[in-house]
């Protein structure tokens, strides 16, 4: 099942780069984030109650609450800095370049989540650079 989750994860990011390409014209990176977010947040929350999960906020330990927050504030900065490299650069260059954060993702599980470095991975993570690369070339 998680593979079918994250391939739909995949068509709904290709979708989010050609419409907010399209959205952000004449429209302040910033502000265009700041808009995308409201949207993201009603829809989270939207699941939360519908799935009928929030009472489990208060089951949350401090560590997760920590790393939660840290992990918005990480996603925060990208989505800032991917709506202005959209409005400035191609849509196909920013993207890919975007996607190098599978090869950082890589590094840093090995490092932080000691998660095992193989030959695939290896050849993977080179792989998406070479292609990274060649996209903004």
């Amino acid at each position: 099942m998680w593979i079918v989750l994250a391939l739909l994860s995949a068509v709904f990011a290709a979708l989010t780069a050609i419409l907010a390409k399209v959205g952000i014209e004449g429209v302040n990176s910033h502000l265009a984030t700041a808009i995308r977010t409201v949207v993201v947040l009603v829809m989270a929350w939207g699941m939360v109650f519908l799935l009928n999960v929030q009472h489990g906020i208060g089951d949350i330990s401090r560590k997760c609450w920590i790393f939660l927050i840290l992990s918005g504030f990480a996603t925060g900065a990208s989505w800032l800095c991917y709506f202005k490299a959209l409005q400035m650069g191609e849509t196909s260059a920013v993207v890919a370049v975007d996607k190098l954060s599978v090869v950082l993702t890589l590094v840093l599980a090995i490092v932080f989540l000691h998660e095992e470095f193989t030959l695939k991975s290896s050849l993977g993570a080179a792989l998406i650079t070479a292609g990274t690369w060649m996209m903004i070339k």
